[in-house]
């Protein structure tokens, strides 16, 4: 299977009322074994996420519900490429970004 570089994602960033280190790490892989969601960070301490997902194929307001016991609350929503998320996802970008 191939997917096009411009294919569009959904990326959202996430704020969370109820979750721990525990929490987190069970729901983030929960959400990555989803074929749907491309990426998903969840950091249990500072109550912060990021899932990239096709929402082609899942609708939002899915992704929504099963966070739904972490209380999510959309900070911020953007439409990316398959292309920006792979150049985003390489090493020397978040140490150039961050130099």
């Amino acid at each position: 299977m191939s997917v096009s570089p411009e294919k569009k994602l959904t990326k959202i960033t996430l704020k969370f009322e109820n979750v721990d280190w525990e929490k987190a790490t069970a729901k983030q892989y929960e959400l990555l074994t989803d074929v749907r969601v491309w990426r998903a960070f969840i950091n249990g301490y500072s109550k912060k996420g990021i899932v990239v997902f096709d929402e082609e194929k899942m609708p939002k307001k899915e992704l929504i519900e099963k966070l739904e016991d972490l209380k999510p609350e959309i900070v911020k929503e953007e439409q990316i490429t398959v292309e920006e998320l792979l150049e985003s996802s390489y090493s020397w970008n978040n140490v150039l970004s961050n130099a």
